[in-house]
This record gives structure tokens, sequence and C-alpha cells, in this order.
């Protein structure tokens, strides 16, 4: 492992490189930002070598960009693409920018905005249930949208116009973009050929690994399954996982080679492991942070902790419910269109994960129990939060109760710090080390011009109080 043995002066700047690709897997000359494709070509050996041996990871560096061909364990709803604006990706933006992404490798160095939508809304018209209309406003946004998802990652470069007057008005709106192909063929890289999957397990680690992974013994598979959780997972907790990962979970030696590579802190505890990300580089997710969201989800967090751990008032406990993977599998092979599938080369239908020995005495594990909250509590809570700190919110959660609570709540589940399940939250147990956590809330100057929408409704219930009192 060259991580240890790189010089101390030297060794920042290795971890920074290795956070780099592994939060964003493709960088460019642009993306995430000009000093990062440097940073990665300096380590490039380095790193391609490192990053086979722990996660049996793929790292391809060339002059213009570098790309990491992650290995998936499982799928994972939790980390949408999300717009140049943070709204998350849905299934029309999905699949707009899958098809522009062909489109693209088919172009020239240069294409219009109005030219890119007419190819993609050909491709929709081979995909039933899915169109793209130019003169519908909602499909335009979300063509644009994935249009800067693009425009993000250096693939395409604005050269004249403005995508967003085409998104008002495509008869007087329009937009001319440089393409860059080798980032275009960079980002379509799946592990293999879509035409020939039956099945979205086919893109699935061991299921769709590499001969060099089936060949590998069962431990070193094991070993890289839990280094890979611990790098894309906020919190990794024993009891998801099987034997051996969990032993392998709670060896020193593991966990240490993933600080030494990220120069993150490892934090350990009985039920689980999380690598510690100050610097907010390799998350996708900063937290705690800035903004209402992650404040009032701090401050949340905290009620909760104290709630959960007083010991003279015990709160109800509940086992987590089961959520059988291949539900989801099912959702999406269902969707996929079986008349695209390469017959002659498509892959067999395989049943995920290993199958047990039938021979074999299997353990039947213990589940744990973890404290559970009701809806109405938490509703109450974010209700006691705003009316105590609701002056200093963004002014569109001031007036919206539900709606904050709503992204608070999913904010805390996103982390792994809390469960959602019918009628209330489960808490994790990751969520106790933000018992005692102190927000210091920045109050407003008292010569601001305009009152929020929480002083003008209080304001006003308290002139009417005052009315109706006189009577």
């Amino acid at each position: 492992m060259h991580a240890r043995t790189i010089d101390s002066l030297a060794l920042d700047s290795y971890q920074r490189a290795a956070r780099t690709i592994l939060a964003n897997h493709l960088v460019t000359r642009t993306y995430p930002d000009r000093i990062a494709l440097p940073l990665l070509r300096r380590w490039a050996t380095e790193l391609r070598e490192d990053l086979a041996e722990l996660f049996g990871y793929r790292l391809e560096v060339t002059e213009t960009t570098a790309r990491l061909f992650p290995v998936l364990d499982q799928l994972d709803a939790g980390r949408p693409a999300r717009t140049t604006g943070d709204r998350v990706f849905d299934r029309r933006r999905y699949a707009y920018l899958a098809l522009a992404l062909a489109a693209l490798g088919r172009a020239g160095d240069q294409i219009t905005l109005s030219e890119l939508a007419d190819q993609v809304a050909a491709y929709t018209e081979r995909v039933n249930g899915l169109e793209l209309a130019p003169d519908r406003a909602a499909d335009r946004d979300a063509f644009v949208d994935a249009i800067g998802w693009l425009a993000a990652r250096g693939a395409l470069t604005l050269a004249d116009g403005d995508a967003g007057g085409w998104a008002s008005d495509p008869e007087a709106g329009e937009a001319l973009y440089d393409i860059d192909r080798a980032i275009v063929f960079a980002l379509f890289r799946p592990p293999r050929a879509l035409q020939h999957l039956q099945s979205v397990t086919g893109l699935l680690s061991e299921a769709a690994g590499g001969a060099a992974e089936t060949r590998s013994p069962a431990l070193v598979s094991a070993a890289r399954r839990v280094r890979r959780a611990l790098v894309e997972k906020p919190v990794v907790y024993a009891d998801e996982l099987d034997e051996p990962e969990r032993s392998l979970l709670a060896q020193e030696k593991l966990v240490t080679e993933v600080e030494y590579l990220t120069g993150l802190r490892a934090e350990r505890r009985a039920e689980g492991v999380a690598l510690i990300d100050s610097s907010g580089r390799l998350s996708d997710v900063r937290f705690p942070g800035t903004g209402t969201l992650a404040q009032v989800a701090l401050l949340l967090a905290g009620e909760i902790a104290d709630l959960v751990l007083d010991i003279d008032n015990p709160v109800p406990r509940r086992p987590r419910p089961e959520r059988p993977f291949t539900d989801l599998v099912a959702q999406l092979d269902s969707a996929i269109p079986l008349t695209t599938v390469f017959a002659p080369l498509a892959d067999p239908l395989e049943v995920f994960g290993a199958q047990p020995d039938s021979e074999a005495e299997v353990e039947e594990p213990e589940i744990p129990e973890f404290p559970f909250l009701e809806s109405s509590w938490i509703r109450d809570t974010v209700k006691m939060l705003t009316d105590r700190y609701g002056n200093t919110f963004a002014a569109q959660w001031q007036a919206d109760l539900t709606g904050l609570t709503g992204e608070v709540v999913s904010l805390l589940e996103r982390l792994r710090l809390v469960e959602l399940v019918d009628g209330g939250l489960l808490i994790l147990p990751a969520l106790a080390r933000y018992r005692g956590a102190i927000v210091t809330i920045r109050t407003r100057a008292e010569s601001e011009l305009f009152l929020s929408p929480t002083q003008l409704d209080s304001t006003t219930e308290h002139r009417s109080t005052e009315k109706g009192s006189g009577h």
C-alpha cells in the first residue's frame, strides 16, 4: 500500500487526491475545480494501485480526465444525481441525461440546444412512456437540468446563447455548445453492454465484476466490500453485514488502511464504524453544516438524543423492518425494455446474492431493537424549534412547517442517523454523537426593514388576541 510509504510532508496531498476521486468518480479540467486534475495526475500511479488493492476499483487517468470505475455491492437510492440548483433528478431527468449522452456520442464538435433536444425527442419515441415535447415547459426544464449536469462536468461548454432563454421560450431563445468528446466517452462507460442485461443485478459487484474479482479469495472480496462500505456510506452498521464482513469491520488493520488512504478519522462504536469527514470533500452531504435545513437537523438531533438517552423516561423500542433488496431489483427490472435486449449475448438471469449452503447450519442473527419516536413528537419538536428560532430560518421555511419537517427528517435519514418507518422514526446509534451539540443561532438585526412570514403571523395573532380580549 503506497499510502504507508509516502513521505509525511506529501501525504496530505496524496490523501486529498484520494478523497477527490472517491467523491467525484469523474474529474476533468474544470470539475470539481481546476486544481483537482493536476493533483490526481501527480499521484496517478500510486492511486491506481491502492484503489485497486483496497477496493477493487479501476482508475483511468488521461491528460484531460480522471475516471474511477467503482464496484457496486448494492443499489443505493440515497445518492441521486442533482441539478446545479441542488434539485434531485427524477426519472425523466435521468432518461434525458442518458439519451443526451447517446446523442452527443454521435455529434460533431458543436451542437445547438434545440438540435440536441430534437435528437433526444426522436430517441424518446422508441421508449414506451417517455416523451420530450419542446412545447411543454416541464419537459424543457427537465431537459435543461440534464444538460446543465453535463455542462457542470465539462462535457458541454456554452459557446453562445442561453439555455435559460430556450427553456423560457424555444422560439426566441437558443444556446450553442462545444462538445468535449473525451469527457462524453469517459462518462458513458458501463461495466457491461447494457443491451446484454436482463436484470439490474448484472451491474453489481461479483455478479457484474471482472474475472479478476471472481477469482479472488472470498476473504479478500469480503474485505473489499467492507472498505467500500466505509467510504461510500455515512455509517456502516455491523448488524447490516454478514459474516465474515462483521468480523472484518471490527479489525483495527482494515479500518486503519482506509484512514491512511483518505486521511479521515474513523469513529468506532460497538454498533459500527463511521469515517468522520470534517473536510467535507468526501461526502456529498456536509453535516453539521450551514443553512436552515442543516441547522434545524442538528437542533432536532440534539433534542432526540436528549430524549432517547434519558434513562428516567425510556422510549419504546422496535426492530428495523425488513426491506427485501429483491423488491427494488424487481421494480427496476420491470422497467427494462426487453425488446432492446440483444438476446444472443444476453446474460442469464441470476438471483442476486450468495446462495446459502444447504448443509451448513445457519445461525439465526439476533434482531436488534431501536428507540422509536412517533411522527407527532417529531412535528411538535420542529414546531417548538421554529417558534424559538424561526426568525433566523430561510424565508421559504418560515411558513412551511410541514415541508421543513419532511426535509429535515430526509436529511437525517440520508446520513443514516434515523430510519423512517410507519408512524414515526427509528433512532439509529450514530445519532448519539450529536448529544449535547451546541448550535450557535445567528440573530437578525433589529433594523431589518421587512417582517418575516412568521413574524407577520405572530403579529397578526397578537393583534387579534388584543382585539378579542377587549370584548
